[in-house]
């Protein structure tokens, strides 16, 4: 385990928490074993960590339209362009659980023009890509060719709405230095 920092800022301690927020991050302790590092990089300001969780779960705990798998390529390929070695490594891992799939997020992270993808999942990553490159050059053309290869409004919604979610959240990782939990390396593998 390594014994760098979680974040460049001072992380609170839990008995020090509100109610809500000390709730939600044992939560997510009992599901998954450990407290991904991002619940205590944010819980320093409660107001955005409600936030940004509110957000958060909007978006990515959604069984409409896309896959959950297919919210995580997302963050991946996003994230992998925003240069965030936080959430490449976390949603790497989330990835991987949902895809079913142990080569999938270091193929999308790496390069995803050579990644294993369904035709879909490639269609996903291209318009993503776009939003998060270039969200100023997203065009009507863009969204018909997205309509024209199946997706509907909202999962076109969506996938602009978790690059974004992600652009912010990538740059909260990167300026605090946020480091991913050891514990994600080595998920579904």
């Amino acid at each position: 385990m390594s014994d760098r920092p979680i974040s460049r800022f001072d992380i609170p301690d839990l008995d020090d928490l509100p109610d809500d927020i000390r709730e939600q991050i044992l939560a997510v302790q009992d599901k998954s074993g450990f407290v991904p590092n991002v619940f205590l990089a944010f819980a320093r300001r409660p107001a955005e960590f409600r936030a940004f969780f509110a957000f958060h779960d909007a978006l990515m705990d959604s069984n409409e339209g896309l896959s959950k798998a297919e919210r995580e390529l997302i963050v991946v390929a996003t994230s992998a362009v925003n240069h965030c070695l936080y959430c490449v490594v976390a949603h790497g891992a989330i990835l991987r659980i949902r895809a079913k799939n142990p080569l999938l997020a270091d193929q999308v992270a790496t390069n995803p023009a050579k990644a294993d993808l369904t035709d879909r999942e490639r269609h996903i990553v291209e318009y993503a890509l776009e939003v998060a490159t270039d969200s100023a050059g997203v065009t009507d053309s863009d969204l018909d060719a997205m309509r024209a290869n199946g997706f509907t409004d909202d999962e076109i919604w969506d996938i602009g709405a978790i690059t974004a979610l992600f652009a912010l959240s990538n740059r909260y990782a990167n300026f605090t230095g946020m480091r991913p939990n050891d514990e994600f390396y080595a998920m579904a593998r």
